[in-house]
């Protein structure tokens, strides 16, 4: 943990995606034409806004994040990094991630994308099989993602790509084979996400319709024991629920949210957690891309959610997100955030539980999941939270 409560993370949300994917239910949107000066100038005047309320903070990550930020203007992308510069103190070794498609169109900004300051790059490559793209709703097929992710190491020191398994009818085999071509292509990260059917998705409407049939509990679960111990054997083991490296190759800024250190949201739709004046803030900018733009212009930030944290809040968000590490959540942390240890603020008899069920590891550094609690978390959370009074026992990755 960075322990310095001046640091700052910075995340930059860019909402337009030339098509929806059916899986995804972020905050995206298709627009025939962006007029990207005018949303530049207003990234920049919003950002502004935060650096106003938080003075004097050491901005260690920047996160490009989307909708797909590969279709920024350049241009858009050095003036954020520039501004974030002036306004704050921008660690000279700042982790500054851009997430992109790979398609060979947005491949080719990669050089400027570097120019401009960006020093990581994240692909959504989702597979490499070209009928498990059409599925997902992909406009790359698997060579074009090879090339780009090739390419991307050219233009950036880091690279890590995301994949999508438990998908319908796949088998381990299939998982494992084409998990082991990844293997050859990553870097020092690689994000592998177990399908999930999120509402209001077009995978939802089809999920109701009968149409398509995930993988049942005990599939998936196989799914993600395969992929932990072959992603480990190749030296990427899990650093998070769906996320692997090697070591020292973590991104920076997820961690920031999971370790529930402070960070400021720009753009729509945008969340902060931001310490201000001794209290815990949660803020969230308004989520059409529209609306949010009209009210930057109008007002110099587009805020529409500003909650101050009770104790309560914060030993769940705490709890919620630093469970997904394998670190689990230090001593530290919980005092920091909560004034006390975690055998004062969790119910001991649940957390005794836990532990003699295996899916928890109490010790003088703090809590963690074992691999078993990371299969179950939401369940295990919410028991440890005491919003259940059953111990967790489906096999759950989120």
């Amino acid at each position: 943990m960075s322990g310095d409560p001046r640091s700052l993370g910075l995340y930059v949300h860019w909402p337009f995606c030339r098509s929806k994917c059916p899986y995804c239910d972020f905050n995206s949107h298709v627009r025939e034409a962006i007029d990207q000066p005018r949303w530049q100038d207003a990234l920049v005047r919003e950002l502004t806004h935060h650096a106003h309320e938080t003075p004097g903070r050491r901005v260690t990550s920047i996160f490009f994040g989307g909708g797909t930020p590969s279709l920024m203007a350049p241009e858009t992308v050095a003036a954020v990094i520039a501004v974030a510069g002036k306004a704050w103190d921008l660690a000279t070794d700042a982790e500054i991630t851009l997430e992109a498609n790979p398609t060979s169109v947005e491949a080719g900004r990669f050089a400027a994308y570097r120019t401009a300051g960006v020093n990581r790059v994240s692909l959504g490559v989702q597979a490499l099989d070209d009928d498990a793209l059409a599925f997902l709703g992909r406009t790359h097929g698997a060579a074009e993602a090879i090339a780009a992710v090739e390419t991307a190491k050219q233009a950036f020191e880091r690279v890590s790509f995301d994949l999508i398994y438990a998908r319908p009818g796949q088998t381990v085999e299939a998982w494992r084979d084409e998990l082991t071509a990844a293997l050859s292509l990553a870097g020092d990260h690689l994000s592998v996400y177990q399908l999930t059917i999120e509402p209001a998705t077009a995978f939802h409407a089809a999920w109701r319709r009968g149409e398509l049939v995930p993988p049942d509990e005990p599939q998936g679960a196989a799914l993600y024991e395969v992929t932990q111990e072959i992603l480990a054997e190749a030296g990427l083991p899990a650093y998070e629920i769906s996320n692997h490296a090697r070591p020292g190759g973590e991104c920076r800024h997820n961690l920031t949210y999971w370790r529930y250190e402070d960070y400021a949201g720009v753009g729509p739709g945008a969340h902060g957690r931001l310490i201000l004046a001794g209290e815990k803030w949660a803020t969230r900018q308004h989520r059409a891309p529209e609306a949010w733009l009209a009210a930057v212009e109008a007002e110099g930030h587009a805020t529409r959610g500003r909650t101050r944290l009770s104790a309560e809040e914060r030993l769940s968000e705490l709890v919620m997100m630093g469970l997904r590490l394998t670190e689990g959540i230090s001593r530290s942390a919980f005092r920091r955030e909560t004034g006390g240890e975690p055998e004062d603020l969790l119910d001991g008899r649940r957390l005794a539980a836990s532990v003699e069920a295996g899916y928890l590891e109490v010790d003088s550094r703090g809590i963690r999941a074992t691999l078993a609690g990371r299969q179950r978390l939401n369940a295990l959370c919410g028991y440890l939270l005491a919003e259940t009074a059953a111990a967790p026992a489906a096999a759950e990755v989120s």
